[in-house]
């Protein structure tokens, strides 16, 4: 079980949390979120005004609310904010999204009761999974769409799936055994303003995107060896005179990935280097962990981060309350870190799809390879059209790589001027990350022909190096050597399932002890 605090979730623990692990809220905070509680109820009996609390949203920042219409207040806000449009969010995004909220709540700045927070943790315990359609935010003052379908389960309204089936929301609430909430004062608004759209779901990205760059490795080295190429170029010395650390850590796995391989070409006057895309590897390979660690370390901090507004400060001592009104709910650091992070895993995509390209076509390989990496070229076509495919998710990724951050629109008339757009960067993400991991999926697939073939062509059984091989096994576990033309989609599926969940990079990591 995960305790949620406000202070120590990390990126592990929504993935987690996300695959059906359970969560509790640590009894340490409730006091603080109490006072931050007491605080709002203090300021409504006194009639204070304070943004979202005894006034509208938005451009309605200066239509003043009477304390006996708070709590309608809330329940219009949650009720008129869903527009979500587009297809439903998937169950782990929203398990994701429902820890996340659950957590930023839990700091103490928001105002809500604990109730709320509990409630957030009782329904991902049972498995009250709210309808939430994907589109419809501008990641600037929060995800207010995707949130507000969120916070509409939690009053008994809307949809959400309970054990594989659709329901009211009021029913799957009462199947569970739980109460829906009456909103008070600032729970509808500390519901729905805050990044946790674009923070839980990349969360699950970022894991993917370490999955999958490690795996791209892997990759390369697989076709390094299907093509008779040469290491040389790993060599520590090159990294050590150009420091980029993740550069050096590439060319450190590398040299791991193919260390005792026999596959590889010994000096060779008349071939002393091989092209970009296997010579490059470190540098390109490199820089990409670097964007993968950016968005890691962005999205870290962002899930302990109190991201609604406005925020409520009480001083422990004297107990005087300030309430603030801020931009804690802008999603830029996400959406650049975002962007950033699927422009890496593109060029990572368009690098694994001239490797393949290279072990498909005779002629870029100097034969090494029969073309199409089949013995009956004409009669079979191979993996020909394997290729295509691996062309064109890269070439949408090309499109889909397109800033979402260079990008705003003004909304609520004005007031709300700048937006980050950084749900649709997650959103683009997600998509480049599958694509990727199909191409990396299908060059492994290709590889491992390759490797077949080489060794059926030589004298002896050469040894793979000690990562590629255990990757080259679990591959054929899944796919057998390919003696004929076959239907490849569900062969292709089978490996990309191996590279998305992360069971080629442990497996390598095991047996590298890494």
């Amino acid at each position: 079980m995960i305790s949620l605090n406000g202070k120590e979730l990390k990126i592990d623990d929504v993935v987690a949390i996300a695959n059906g692990t359970a969560v509790s809220l640590d009894p340490a905070v409730i006091p603080t979120i109490q006072r931050s509680r007491a605080a709002v109820e203090k300021l409504v009996s006194e009639g204070t005004i304070a943004y979202g609390i005894t006034t509208g949203f938005g451009r309605f920042k200066d239509k003043l609310i009477s304390p006996d219409q708070v709590k309608e207040l809330q329940l219009n806000l949650v009720r008129s904010h869903c527009v979500g449009v587009g297809p439903l969010l998937d169950e782990p995004t929203v398990r994701a999204m429902l820890a996340v909220r659950a957590n930023t709540l839990a700091m103490g700045f928001s105002g809500v009761r604990p109730e709320v927070v509990q409630l957030l943790i009782d329904m991902l315990n049972a498995g009250v999974h709210p309808c939430i359609p994907s589109q419809g935010s501008l990641g600037a003052s929060g995800d207010l769409a995707p949130l507000a379908h969120l916070a509409l389960v939690l009053i008994g309204e809307g949809e959400a799936i309970l054990n594989g089936t659709t329901l009211p929301g009021a029913k799957a609430l009462e199947q569970a055994g739980l109460i829906p909430l009456e909103l008070q004062a600032k729970e509808g608004l500390a519901l729905l303003n805050g990044t946790t759209f674009m923070v839980g779901a990349g969360a699950l990205q970022v894991r993917r995107a370490i999955n999958l760059a490690l795996s791209a490795d892997v990759a390369a080295c697989m076709t390094l060896e299907a093509l008779n190429g040469t290491d040389r170029a790993y060599d520590a010395r090159v990294h050590a005179v150009r420091p980029h650390p993740r550069q050096i850590d590439c060319a450190a796995f590398l040299r791991k990935l193919i260390e005792k391989s026999e596959l590889l070409r010994t000096d060779d006057p008349n071939n002393v280097q091989d092209p970009y895309t296997l010579r490059c590897v470190p540098q390109v390979h490199g820089a990409v962990r670097d964007s993968v660690a950016y968005a890691q370390w962005v999205i870290d901090i962002e899930l302990n981060s109190a991201n609604d507004n406005p925020l409520i400060f009480v001083d422990e001592e004297s107990g005087e309350i300030d309430v603030v009104s801020a931009g804690n709910f802008h999603g830029e650091p996400i959406a650049l870190a975002m962007d950033y992070l699927k422009l890496g895993i593109t060029d990572m995509g368009n690098m694994s799809e001239r490797r393949i390209m290279r072990l498909v076509d005779a002629d870029s390989n100097q034969k090494a390879l029969p073309m199409f990496l089949t013995a009956n070229g004409g009669l079979e076509s191979g993996l020909m059209i394997a290729q295509y495919t691996a062309a064109a998710l890269a070439s949408e990724n090309k499109v889909l790589a397109h800033p979402a951050s260079a990008d705003s629109i003004p909304s609520s008339a004005n007031i709300e001027d700048h937006v980050s757009m950084g749900a649709t960067a997650v959103r683009h993400a997600a998509k480049v990350l599958d694509h990727v991991e199909t191409i990396v999926a299908i060059e492994m697939m290709s590889a491992a022909q390759g490797i077949d073939l080489r060794r059926d062509s030589l004298d002896h059984h050469p040894n793979m190096g000690r990562g590629t091989h255990v990757a080259y096994h679990l591959i054929r576990e899944k796919v057998p050597f390919l003696r004929g033309d076959t239907v490849l989609s569900t062969h292709m599926e089978s490996v990309r399932q191996l590279v998305a969940d992360g069971t080629i990079k442990r497996a390598v990591e095991a047996e590298l002890g890494m």
